[in-house]
């Protein structure tokens, strides 16, 4: 029997995305996504592998960001 937070992610398409992919949806350079992930601009990865160093995001987490910056400088504005 599947629990209810397994038949939430069942028809949902999960993709990770690593530094360079992510550098390329934001259009900025590899050490500005560092400096945004150090200061706590920009969310941490996670390990992809336990006991690994590959890294990544997920896609939506990234998409949620962009989305999210969008709206506040609407409202800067």
């Amino acid at each position: 029997m599947k629990t209810q937070d397994q038949t939430q992610h069942h028809n949902v398409h999960i993709q990770i995305v690593r530094h360079n992919r992510v550098c390329d949806k934001l259009q900025i350079s590899s050490a500005k996504l560092f400096d945004m992930v150090a200061t706590g601009i920009f969310p941490k990865p996670f390990v992809l592998v336990p006991g690994g160093r590959a890294v990544g995001w997920l896609e939506q987490d990234v998409d949620n960001w962009i989305l999210a910056r969008k709206e506040a400088a609407k409202v800067a504005a």
